[in-house]
């Protein structure tokens, strides 16, 4: 997302391979591991959203694969929408962008701690594990304050190792499928799918968060006008298969009552199949997951914060004296809130807390993908790109209101504030004045 003052030669740049591996990597983060849990009340059933929310993150791939082609110099999503629907929406996207970074970060460390407890069983104490989320949230800042390559390499050694434990849950779900207890577990408390099933959408598609990485990379790859779309596609199907083969496993070995209440989901997986060792392994690799997600999202979440101080939507406390620095004032000011959303975020069980993270950062970034799709109509006259911004659109928008209304709120709210704010962000910038 950092502004880019010299492209890379072509001969150093990434090729859609890669970029595809990136957006998987994104994709596949540590907050999955805890979303078996999550969706435990919606039961096995939840395979049917898993679906539904596939085929929208592959017409969203479309949608920035079509951004990239038509707008392969962008800077991100702040900069896709800034030029297609003007400043005010790109101030809107900067500012919710970033703080979908930090509630999101907030979620993986949740999920983090939750694997920390099969080790530490203390920490499914809602005190305890408000402390391991704090430690967790600050190690990472101080990551990120040590500079941008330290965080970036921290992430990039942990993600062959986040892989582990859900190719071993898979392979123990072959092992051990039940029929009967997916089907025991297809609807728990007896409801009819037109309820369940849009309910879970928002929960679900936090899987899918990143699906965006490609675009936001675009000046990073070698061909953006066909490679973006390329890697967006390859990302999202990858990703997919696994969200979906995972998903089928725990349902077919634990119950939906007993899964409710992990806060190991693939770690108890494994421990019925193969043993509490094999467990212990799991859990670690989550946590050492964990730990590298937080790392490239509080990295995101900075250099998100800074590219928008240097356009005048946040203070210079974020960036802005010198283009492309980012102070430590940054990493120190985005490490306070997430502290406070720890703390504002509290639930009886890690899994609830889990949940109302990852419902209002997936509806806040559902807003932005929709914005996302009706820039690519502004950008273009073409009849097949404009029925895919659409269908981008009508996804999103979908997701968004099929959501619990505790979701949706923060992010009425968020953007009625920004709003308000934009009032004196335009009075002491004049070059805003126009907009």
């Amino acid at each position: 997302m950092s502004q880019l003052d010299v492209l890379p030669e072509p001969s150093r740049r990434i090729g859609w391979g890669l970029a595809a591996l990136v957006v998987a990597g994104n994709m596949i983060g540590s907050g999955v591991y805890l979303l078996p849990a999550t969706l435990a009340p919606t039961g096995s059933s939840s395979i049917i959203g898993w679906l539904v929310c596939g085929v929208g993150a592959v017409t969203l791939a479309l949608v920035f694969g079509g951004l990239g082609r038509m707008q392969p110099d962008a800077d991100g999503l702040s900069d896709f929408t800034r030029r297609g629907m003007g400043r005010f929406i790109g101030y809107q996207t900067g500012l919710a962008y970033w703080a979908a970074c930090l509630t999101g970060n907030v979620a993986v460390a949740v999920a983090g701690t939750g694997y920390l407890a099969f080790f530490i069983p203390a920490l499914k104490e809602p005190l305890w594990g408000a402390v391991s989320n704090l430690i967790l949230i600050w190690i990472t800042t101080a990551a990120y304050a040590a500079g941008s390559r330290t965080a970036a390499r921290f992430g990039a050694v942990t993600l062959v190792l986040g892989l582990i434990p859900i190719v071993l849950a898979i392979i123990a779900g072959v092992i051990a499928f039940s029929g009967e207890t997916f089907a025991a577990s297809w609807s728990p408390a007896g409801e009819p799918l037109l309820k369940t099933v849009p309910a879970s959408l928002a929960i679900i598609f936090w899987a899918f968060l990143g699906v965006e990485s490609a675009a936001a990379l675009s000046s990073l790859v070698k061909n953006p006008a066909t490679d973006v779309g390329r890697a967006s596609l390859g990302g999202v199907s990858l990703a997919f298969v696994v969200y979906v083969a995972a998903s089928a496993a725990v349902f077919g070995v634990i119950p939906a009552d007993v899964l409710a209440h992990s806060t190991s989901p693939y770690a108890d997986l494994v421990a019925r199949v193969m043993g509490a060792s094999v467990a212990g392994l799991v859990a670690a690799c989550a946590v050492i997951k964990a730990t590298g997600t937080i790392a490239g999202w509080t990295m995101m979440g900075g250099e998100t914060a800074r590219a928008s101080a240097e356009q005048g939507w946040l203070p210079r406390w974020f960036g802005g004296a010198k283009k492309g620095r980012t102070p430590v004032s940054n990493p120190l000011i985005n490490g306070a809130l997430m502290s406070a959303m720890v703390v504002a975020s509290a639930q009886p069980t890690l899994g609830q807390q889990f949940g109302v993270l990852i419902g209002v950062t997936s509806v806040l970034t559902l807003c932005l993908y929709a914005l996302c799709s009706v820039t690519l109509w502004k950008l273009t006259a073409k009849a097949g790109w404009r029925a895919l911004a659409v269908a981008g659109a009508v996804f999103s928008a979908f997701a968004v209101a099929a959501a619990a209304g505790g979701y949706i709120w923060p992010s009425v709210g968020f953007f009625a504030v920004t709003s308000l704010a934009w009032l004196w962000v335009r009075k002491g910038q004049g070059r805003f004045q126009n907009t």
